[in-house]
């Protein structure tokens, strides 16, 4: 595998992410990547073409690739469209396209996806020392990834990210658009809590969204008027 030159802003202190992290349970890093890092995997994501669509499908992930999408018919794609909202009005549902890094590191070092490169950058080495630092979590030994590109009435519904044997230390969501507006949704919201004030986050670029694990959280719909994808690379920092 070809190693991309991934790098992290070397203007980070990680000191006082790491008090920041430890009084809130998340965080927001802007310009966490030195900018050639950033600018290289936003063009890499634009330019892909093997992305695959995800959904929830009575508890299991449907998965469609481009072709099979683009064959369907207008009324089987109203039916998907129908079914898909039906199912978010009362339970967890999600719709968009993801590239999968599998999680073993042998497996990422003999591909040649840049995808595969950077997990393997991120689970080791400075990044990793970086996010055990930040985190407070000694525990994490990787990083799981996916890149994900949300278009035009995408969204992710609520969940907390607790899955029982992940070992899933923190969340992470580094979003990769040059150029997003608040109003064309895509936001990742934390969800109200006994004060009753949610927050919301933009999608700012170069900028990596940390969270500790449970928290509920969800990505409000991408809008019809987004000129673009909503792109980033998304996973957990997880134990064996």
């Amino acid at each position: 595998m070809s190693s991309p030159p991934f790098a992290l802003n070397p203007a980070l202190d990680a000191t006082a992410l790491a008090a920041r992290f430890a009084r809130d349970g998340r965080l927001q890093i802007v310009d966490i990547l030195a900018p050639e890092s950033a600018t290289m995997l936003h063009a890499m994501l634009r330019e892909r073409t093997d992305w695959r669509q995800v959904l929830n499908s009575g508890g299991r992930v449907m998965e469609l690739d481009r072709a099979t999408r683009a064959a369907m018919s207008e009324e089987q794609r109203a039916a998907l469209d129908t079914a898909v909202y039906a199912a978010a009005r009362a339970g967890f549902q999600y719709r968009y396209e993801t590239i999968r890094v599998p999680d073993d590191e042998a497996a990422r070092r003999t591909s040649d996806d840049p995808l595969a490169a950077f997990a393997s950058w991120l689970s080791s080495g400075k990044p990793r020392a970086f996010l055990r630092m930040v985190t407070g979590a000694d525990g994490i030994d990787f990083a799981d990834a996916q890149a994900t590109a949300y278009a035009p009435g995408d969204f992710l519904t609520g969940h907390d990210d607790a899955v029982a044997g992940r070992h899933r230390h923190a969340a992470y969501v580094l979003s990769l658009n040059p150029m997003w507006r608040t109003e064309w949704g895509g936001l990742l919201l934390f969800h109200a809590g006994d004060d009753g004030w949610a927050q919301a986050v933009e999608p700012r670029f170069n900028t990596l969204n940390l969270f500790r694990v449970p928290q509920m959280h969800s990505v409000s719909e991408v809008t019809r008027a987004a000129a673009y994808r909503r792109y980033s690379i998304t996973g957990w920092l997880r134990g064996q």
